[in-house]
């Protein structure tokens, strides 16, 4: 069991048998009063993100995540497929399992897919991906010099903003946390 008091950024609890991640924490002493442990906690499965407040003396059982390495194989009927990296076993998992992690998701791309009592929750990418541009407006000769984007479209489908001087073709690296252009690749 994980006292309230020891909770850290990032730690994974159980509670009413749903995954909790802590995104933030805060240990309150107030003038009067007990003192209490703020925090905004993300439910891993839904993403929803809630505050709660817990008595320091609260106790809350671990979150166990199994985390497996796995292959990006193919998509086929609305499933996607991965394949076990250790046991060759494989998986599919709906677009609602995958969530944003589709828009940076490519063939053969290994990533880490966390379960937890033997339900998939989510999957884990790198922090940045290489991506290839497909569409985009081309680029016009002296309009550098400002800090101006436009819109790309890279193999994916997903659309990112991206300097003026990026063309089609090129191959970019995205970071896929917050989804933004980082550079040319």
């Amino acid at each position: 069991m994980i006292s309230s008091t020891d909770f850290r950024t990032g730690l994974t609890i159980e509670i009413d048998n749903s995954v909790w991640q802590i995104v933030e924490f805060q240990h309150v002493k107030p003038g009067k009063g007990a003192a209490f442990v703020r925090t905004k906690m993300k439910n891993v499965e839904t993403g929803a993100v809630v505050e709660r407040t817990f008595n320091p003396n609260e106790k809350m059982p671990p979150a166990h995540l199994d985390t497996r390495n796995m292959q990006y194989l193919y998509e086929a009927d609305g499933m996607y497929t991965f394949m076990d990296l250790e046991s060759y076993e494989q998986i599919e998992l709906s677009k609602d399992q995958l969530g944003d992690a589709l828009n940076y998701l490519k063939e053969e791309m290994e990533v880490s897919v966390q379960s937890f009592k033997s339900r998939i929750i989510g999957v884990n990418l790198p922090n940045a991906v290489v991506l290839q541009v497909t569409e985009c407006e081309p680029s016009v000769k002296g309009n550098t010099a400002t800090g101006a984007t436009k819109m790309a479209t890279v193999e994916t489908g997903y659309q990112v903003k991206v300097p003026l001087f990026v063309n089609e073709g090129d191959k970019l690296r995205i970071d896929t946390r917050t989804g933004a252009y980082i550079e040319r690749a």
